[in-house]
Order: C-alpha cells, then sequence, then structure tokens
C-alpha cells in the first residue's frame, strides 16, 4: 500500500450539501485519528454524541502503537469506515458519505520513521425524519392516550434508530406500570424512504387488558401461606396492577431468608369488561431453603478483651416468620445466655415482634453486675434490602439485677439489689446511602425510657434519654468525611438510687477510642467510674481510600471527645480526649474495621494503647 491510495477527496467533485473542506471543522481523536465535517449547510446536528462514540468503537484508536505499518494502519481505518457508517445511518442519515484519507508522509522518507495520520471527512447529507408510526392495538387500551405519550417518538422527529429501543423499553415500563400484565410489544420494523427521506416505523403492539390485583397463592400454604405474603406485599386486591410491586414483593419474600427460590406468576381470574378492568391473582412458587444457621463472632480489644459469640436459629419455628434463637456470650467481661423469639413481618411489611429472655455477668472497669431480665420490642425497621428514611421501635423491660461498683485492689464492694421495669421508644431518621458504609447524608435517633427501680426498699422514678447525630459528606471521590455527635441525660432519681448499669459511662470501640470500655466518669475516692446522669460525645473521622488491594482499603485517622458528668446538665469536668488511626477493608458485607486510639489525657490507670476490631464503621 502506498500514500496515495488512501488520498482520496483532493479531486472529488461532490454535489448536494455546501462543503468547505478547507474550513472543516476538526475532532482529534488521538494522534493517528482525526474526524472532518467539512459540511456547513445543512449543518451536523449531532456531533458532539456521535465523535464521543465513534472514538469509543474505533479500531484504529483502540489499536494504537507506535509500532504500526502503514498497511495495518490502512486495514484498520477501512474498519473504521464502516463504522462511521454504520454511525451515520444510526443517527438517520441515509444518504452520508465518509471520505478517507492517510496522511503524514513525506517524500522520499521511509515510512517506518514517519508518524501516519487517518483522516475521516464526514458528510452526512440531510437527516431523515420520522414518517407514518403504527403502534398497533395500542390506542384500544383504556389508557391508551397516556401510554401513547410514554413512547416519545412522534411523526416528524428527526430519526436516530437506537432511540427506539429506549423507548420501547419506555413503553414496556408504563404497560407494566398501568396496569398490563400481558402486554406484548413486537419487535419494531423502521421502513426507510429515500424520495420522501423518511422512516416509517410499524412496532405492534397487544395491550390484552387493564387488571387489578387479586389474591396473593402461595404454592406451599403450610410454609408461607397465601395471607401471610398478602401482609407483606405493598399492595391490596383492587389495586391497579403494577410489575414493580410484583418485583417488590419478590425480593420481600427473598428477604425473609426463608426460601431459595421464588417466582411470581400474574393469572387472570376475572377478564376485563368494557372500563373495568380484570382481576389477576399473583400466584408464588417457593423453593424451601435452609432453616437453621449456628453462627459465631469473635472480638477483641486491649481495654475489654476477647468476646466469643455464639447462636443457633430456627427461622420458622413458629409459623409464618417466628424465629427461635439461642445464643451466648463467653468473654473477659461479659458471660451470658439468651433465648429469643421474634416474629418477622408482624402483621405488616418489615415490622417484627421481639420476645428475649437472658441472664447475664458483667465485670467491666466501672461494675459487677448479675442480671436476669425479660423484655418484649415492636419495631419497624430499616434493613440492608430497603433502607427506610423513618424507621421507630417501642418496648418494654423488666429485669432483677444484682450489682456492685467494681472491686479494686481486694477491697470488696457491698451489693445491692433493684427490681427495675420500663418502657422505652426509639425513632430513627436516616438519609444516609448506606447503613453500613454511608458516603453521604445523616441519620438522627433519638431514645427515651421511663423506669421505675426499687431498691432497698426505695422506690426510684427516672428518665433515660438520648439523642444521636451523625453527619456523611464525600470530599472528591477518594475521602469521606464522618462525624457524630451523642447527648444523653437521666432526670429524675439521684444518682446512687440508679442502678450502675443503668449509668452513663463513656469509653471504648464505639464511644471515646484510646479508653477502656465504660471507663470514662466521674470517680470516686478509690478511682473507680461510678458513672453519670448526663454524658456529650463526639467524634471526627476521615475516612481515605488508598487504591490499595482494588480499592478495597482505606486509611481513616479520628479524633474523639467525650464529658460524663453526675448532673443531668452537663459541666464539663471530667473531658476525655481520644485519636489514632484505623484501616478499613472493605468485604461485600460490610468493612472490616481495625482502629488504634491514644488517650491524649489519660488518668494513670489507663494504657498507652487501646486496639479495636470489628465489623462495620465506627458509627
Amino acid at each position: 500500500m502506498t500514500a496515495e491510495d488512501d488520498v482520496q477527496y483532493a479531486d472529488l467533485e461532490l454535489t448536494g450539501p455546501e462543503l468547505a473542506f478547507s474550513e472543516a471543522a476538526v475532532e482529534k481523536i488521538s494522534d493517528e485519528l482525526v474526524l472532518g465535517f467539512p459540511q456547513k449547510e445543512p449543518p451536523f446536528s449531532a456531533t458532539g454524541d456521535f465523535v464521543d462514540r465513534f472514538a469509543a468503537l474505533s479500531t484504529v484508536r483502540s489499536l494504537d502503537s507506535d509500532s504500526d505499518t502503514l498497511a495495518q494502519l490502512g486495514a484498520r481505518a477501512r474498519q473504521d469506515e464502516t463504522l462511521l457508517e454504520n454511525l451515520l445511518r444510526v443517527y438517520g442519515y441515509y444518504d452520508g458519505r465518509v471520505i478517507r484519507s492517510i496522511g503524514g508522509l513525506e517524500p522520499g522518507k521511509d515510512e517506518a520513521s514517519v508518524h501516519p495520520v487517518v483522516r475521516f471527512d464526514i458528510v452526512p447529507g440531510e437527516r431523515y425524519k420520522y414518517g407514518a408510526i403504527d403502534l398497533g392495538n395500542l390506542a384500544s387500551a383504556p389508557d391508551g392516550p397516556a401510554l401513547r405519550e410514554a413512547f416519545g417518538i412522534q411523526p416528524g422527529d428527526f430519526l436516530q434508530s437506537d432511540t427506539i429501543v429506549a423507548e420501547r423499553a419506555d413503553l414496556d415500563t408504563a404497560l407494566g406500570e398501568t396496569g398490563y400484565p400481558f402486554a406484548a410489544i413486537a419487535d419494531p420494523e423502521l421502513l426507510i424512504d429515500h424520495e420522501r427521506r423518511e422512516g416509517d416505523l410499524t412496532m405492534a403492539v397487544e395491550p390484552n387488558g387493564k387488571y387489578a390485583f387479586g389474591d396473593v397463592v402461595s404454592s406451599d400454604p403450610d410454609f408461607l401461606s397465601g395471607k401471610h405474603l398478602a401482609e407483606i406485599a405493598r399492595f391490596r386486591p383492587g389495586d391497579t396492577y403494577k410489575r414493580s410491586l410484583e418485583f417488590d414483593l419478590r425480593r420481600a419474600i427473598l428477604a425473609t431468608g426463608l426460601v431459595s427460590s421464588v417466582t411470581l406468576t400474574p393469572r387472570p381470574v376475572a377478564q376485563p369488561q368494557g372500563e373495568e378492568p380484570g382481576t389477576v391473582a399473583m400466584d408464588v412458587t417457593l423453593q424451601r431453603g435452609k432453616l437453621r444457621t449456628i453462627a459465631g463472632a469473635i472480638g477483641y480489644g486491649t481495654e475489654e478483651g476477647f468476646r466469643v459469640e455464639a447462636s443457633w436459629e430456627h427461622r420458622n419455628f413458629f409459623k409464618p416468620e417466628g424465629m427461635l434463637r439461642v445464643r451466648g456470650i463467653a468473654g473477659t467481661q461479659e458471660q451470658l445466655g439468651g433465648v429469643t423469639l421474634r416474629f418477622n413481618n408482624f402483621r405488616g411489611r418489615d415490622q417484627i415482634l421481639t420476645f428475649d429472655a437472658y441472664a447475664s455477668t458483667q465485670d467491666n472497669a466501672a461494675f459487677d453486675a448479675r442480671t436476669v431480665a425479660l423484655a418484649a420490642s415492636f419495631e419497624r425497621v430499616s434493613n440492608l434490602l430497603f433502607q427506610k428514611p423513618f424507621s421507630w421501635a417501642l418496648g418494654a423491660e423488666v429485669l432483677y439485677t444484682d450489682e456492685r461498683n467494681r472491686v479494686i485492689a481486694g477491697i470488696p464492694r457491698p451489693r445491692q439489689e433493684y427490681l427495675i421495669a420500663g418502657v422505652n421508644g426509639r425513632a430513627t431518621i436516616d438519609t444516609s446511602d448506606s447503613l453500613l458504609d454511608p458516603t453521604r447524608g445523616f441519620r438522627l435517633t433519638g431514645f427515651l425510657a421511663p423506669e421505675s427501680s426499687r431498691s432497698g426498699g426505695v422506690q426510684s422514678f427516672y428518665v433515660r434519654s438520648q439523642i444521636d447525630a451523625s453527619y456523611y459528606q464525600s470530599v472528591g471521590t477518594r475521602v469521606v468525611v464522618a462525624g457524630r455527635v451523642r447527648a444523653a441525660a437521666i432526670p429524675g432519681a439521684d444518682l446512687f438510687q440508679i442502678a450502675p448499669s443503668r449509668r452513663l459511662y463513656a469509653g471504648g470501640g464505639a464511644s471515646i477510642r484510646g479508653y477502656g470500655y465504660q471507663a470514662i466518669g466521674p470517680k470516686n475516692d478509690l478511682g473507680e467510674p461510678v458513672g453519670g446522669r448526663s454524658l456529650v460525645e463526639a467524634s471526627i473521622e476521615a475516612r481515605i481510600r488508598t487504591g490499595l488491594f482494588g480499592g478495597a482499603l482505606s486509611v481513616v485517622p479520628f479524633f474523639d471527645f467525650g464529658s460524663v458528668s453526675t448532673q443531668t446538665v452537663p459541666n464539663f469536668t471530667f473531658n476525655k480526649y481520644g485519636a489514632g488511626v484505623g484501616l478499613r477493608y472493605a468485604t461485600g458485607f460490610g468493612p472490616l474495621r481495625v482502629d488504634v486510639g491514644f488517650p491524649l489525657n489519660p488518668e494513670p490507670e489507663d494504657s498507652f494503647v487501646a486496639v479495636y476490631v470489628s465489623l462495620g464503621q465506627a458509627f
């Protein structure tokens, strides 16, 4: 091949559009590839998008190499010429021409010593328009005019064939969302008339009747009944059929964790009559999944010691969705055994009724407690599949606890018994973009728990209250700045009428890092934390993605502040500061967290450094 083989347009006589090769608009795709647009009238209206799509698909650009021979470049140029011709037809330029040339060769020079450039001049000609549009029987549907608007192509619009695919999808969505579960859309056919410079579009649509939801029918009613499945659906009998609600019910059934697969099929049970829609039953075909799980977790903190958790559960022990769980904790500072009965989707979607009974012992930096408790709660929750902007919970609790301040230096402390009963409520507003690893938005949670406590013949009343707020903001593409504030108070009874385990403390991996768990707060003459009736905490950290391990590893510097007071209004007498750095490793189920914290104003009994390992962000 020689240079002359690909120098085409210099002596061409082109008629039709007004051209100006010497003044052509030029788009440089790469060092080896240039597009020219010499057509002045009519102007080429799709230049920007056209160039971007060609650049993404170009053979010359994708195989660009300094070692290319002229023959190789010419072969690739012919492939790109075909690509450009096809792209012109996609945009409705059926009379378009592509003029290929290869330049950059100097006379007498060896082709190995020069850098050839491929140039394509695009002469698109006049752009075709849509002519007649035939959508079959779409107009016969009760919602025909509205559905026709969903197909956003009208006669006289400029022709662009790939928009037909997008508009067909929009029409299919509109049919599925307005009550047409059995609608059928044929493949589109486009007939080009070069004399009229128009394309006639035929796409047969059969609405096949409008329908409303009827009953939900389970293939395994002894396992998950149709009545229960209807309770977790976001539609009721008589509501207009929507395909999105069908998909939503499928996701909700999978989210129960009780099935391995599920198929939903609309089945007509009553045909449409005039303007009245018909009725479809939703047949749900279930495949039972594994119902029993044994789980465990291991954690460690230098100030909290080891913690091992294990549990066994049966997720459909009491049908439907009645989970029985037996759990235990063995740790340096805590031991626990408990039984939980939990009814998921109780009388409605994402509503949970829970009963819990447990016995525990705790021996931490602040107190030693032996507790037996019964608790119940009813909540509307946010979960990983359906994160809600608002969630809430109501509960009640009765417990007996035998407690004392922690024994230090072998000095015995008197134990004190408490019988405590109370109710509680929690509400959360959540605008964050993720439950486990948020990058933007905020969360605001309020907690209130009036309680009555009887100890030593004295009856006391108080209210435990707490507000938590956190905010997340992305800075660029690699950094998320996160901050949180917590404020808590216990008005009502005096401090020593409240059981040590119900008082307020700070310190630990989810509080002020660098200090021991619940080690921060007012202390008595023996240096024992006695807890408080008010608490303020604040934290800020920067989650910086490093790009290491495929972008999974992040470095997180942080700073924490906390103050605990014996009064219900904070006096900021016992202030503690902690700082450090952590690592986060992103996994498929949330970030793995390792934090190393240093106390900035430690007490003599505080360690020089504290390490925390857990799953999920600190807040």
